[in-house]
């Protein structure tokens, strides 16, 4: 790595080793973006890359976008890019793959490093903007860089492949995360269908429950409950029951009582029907003399 902060060099660090060997340095910072460049180091190359992401922060400020604010983690195993709200890893920059940084000597807030993408193999110059910490930012990656280098050579040169073991490990997770987010997402929308498919319109009345019926699948008859005339369904009342004349009543099965002189000739034998003749005429000549 082409370290532009050698002038530095003669200082002490600013951090202990065992915050960036066991934990990270966050720092709050604006992120203008990356752009891909041809060399992966030089101060020309990162100039040329500044000044193409300022230029487009300019239109989209007039656009009225905000430049977004992300975190930056630095550890001894790279740097990564937290949307600060959120904080959903954006990018995981590991430190074997950073080939250069460096604070704009022209601009004190502008801070970049390039770094190698794993999967196009293209070298990306990331931009950020810091009104106050650019240049310890820089010198934190470069403590990073001090303290990785050094912790190479204790293990003979093992340790980088377990970095790039970590480094994998960390980029699944990340891609494991993501998609458990998006899987969380749609359960949640399907349930919320769902509720709104199970809920009933508005104004509707809800069904009451059928009465039990017996093995004939009718209504049981019961004693207590009165009859009730049903309405008609053109709305007007049912028509009044029909009554017998109250003079004529009926037997014990509900028939008229009997009337042997109502009865026809042939229903009875010619002796008896001559009888009934004769009381007939008595009965009619009795009442004609009343």
């Amino acid at each position: 790595m082409n370290r532009a902060f050698n002038r530095k060099k003669d200082k002490s660090w600013m951090h202990t080793p065992e915050a960036l060997a066991k934990h990270y340095i966050p720092y709050n910072v604006k992120f203008l973006g990356n752009t891909e460049v041809e060399a992966p180091k030089g101060t020309e190359v990162v100039k040329d890359a500044v000044r193409k992401l300022k230029f487009q922060r300019h239109i989209k400020k007039s656009e009225g976008q905000k430049t977004p604010k992300v975190e930056l983690q630095i550890s001894i195993y790279g740097v990564k890019i937290l949307d600060l709200k959120t904080k959903d890893v954006q990018y995981n920059c590991q430190l074997h793959r950073i080939s250069f940084c460096a604070d704009d000597k022209t601009d004190k807030r502008i801070f970049t490093f390039i770094c190698k993408d794993s999967e196009s193999n293209k070298h990306l110059c990331f931009v950020f903007d810091s009104e106050k910490c650019a240049e310890e930012i820089t010198l934190t990656i470069g403590q990073a860089f001090d303290l990785a280098y050094k912790k190479f050579l204790e293990s003979g040169g093992k340790d980088v492949e377990t970095r790039k073991q970590i480094g994998t490990l960390q980029k699944r997770i990340q891609e494991l995360e993501t998609e458990n987010s998006e899987l969380k997402q749609q359960l949640q929308d399907l349930e919320e269908q769902l509720m709104i498919s199970h809920e009933p319109p508005a104004g509707s009345m809800s069904m009451k429950p059928p009465l039990s019926t017996d093995v004939f699948d009718m209504v049981p008859f019961s004693p207590a409950t009165p009859l009730v005339p049903t309405p008609a369904s053109n709305g007007c009342p049912p028509p009044p029951p029909t009554t017998l004349p109250p003079d004529i009543s009926k037997d014990l099965f509900g028939a008229e009582p009997f009337d042997p002189f109502t009865c026809g000739s042939a229903d009875f034998p010619p002796d008896i029907q001559s009888k009934l003749d004769e009381m007939q005429r008595q009965r009619w000549r009795g009442s004609k003399w009343d």
